[in-house]
């Protein structure tokens, strides 16, 4: 009786200082990473918590590791938002979108040639920088827009992204977001161009973050002192 009741302190003992996570069991996790909910992101690094394993995504965002299955796995690209995100039981396959981290610099590091997002998607998200325009040259926003980007047309007061096919609907107008926020078209105008510090244009699977409001694109504005926030 008393071996036993030594054996079991023994096993207890062992237990506790077992390595976190030593108690799940191994399974070959695969994944994609993406952004704005559909872009693709490579060479984002996902290690595993429990055994420090890591590997890169590939240009598709997929990726493969050797993990537990209540394991927990960082992701990490140097101009998005680090994440964790713990596996539940029984799952094999995840899907984690990455966030971008506010500020010019880490857009162009996200598109630059060493960047995470391929050439092929790069298209899907334009910039205008107060770093590459001055904007307070022109007297309308409309003005500071127009020509710059690829696919963007301009008539009056009416921005389509979609091209020449879209123009004389009223349903293809673009989404204007000021600051991070839904703006009607009266506002979008009043903006004065000297307040202008970034123009982003979303097409396609970039603008999707916005729901079927962002479906004929998005026009994105940073305003200097971000007076819509």
């Amino acid at each position: 009786m008393k071996l036993n009741v030594k054996l079991m302190l023994l096993m207890l003992a062992i237990g506790l200082f077992l390595p976190e996570g030593i108690c799940g069991q191994e399974l070959l996790l695969r994944g994609r990473v993406t952004t704005y909910d559909s872009i693709p992101l490579m060479n984002v690094e996902v290690t595993a918590k429990s055994t420090g394993a890591e590997v890169v995504t590939d240009s598709l965002g997929k990726f493969a590791l050797e993990c537990l299955n209540d394991d927990k796995l960082i992701f990490n690209a140097k101009s998005f938002k680090r994440k964790t995100v713990n596996l539940k039981e029984d799952e094999t396959f995840l899907d984690v979108n990455l966030e971008l981290k506010e500020g010019e610099r880490y857009l162009e590091l996200a598109l630059g040639p060493d960047g995470y997002i391929r050439e092929a998607d790069k298209q899907k998200v334009s910039t205008i920088n107060d770093r590459k325009v001055d904007f307070s040259m022109y007297s309308t926003i409309y003005d500071a827009l127009r020509g710059r980007v690829a696919g963007v047309n301009i008539v009056g007061d009416i921005v389509y992204i979609r091209g020449q096919t879209t123009i004389g609907s009223g349903d293809a107008e673009a989404l204007f977001v000021v600051d991070g926020v839904i703006v009607s078209k009266f506002v979008f105008s009043s903006i004065p161009t000297s307040d202008i510090q970034n123009i982003r244009v979303l097409k396609g699977s970039a603008a999707s973050i916005y729901g079927s409001r962002g479906g004929n694109g998005v026009i994105e504005v940073d305003t200097k002192r971000g007076k819509f926030k």
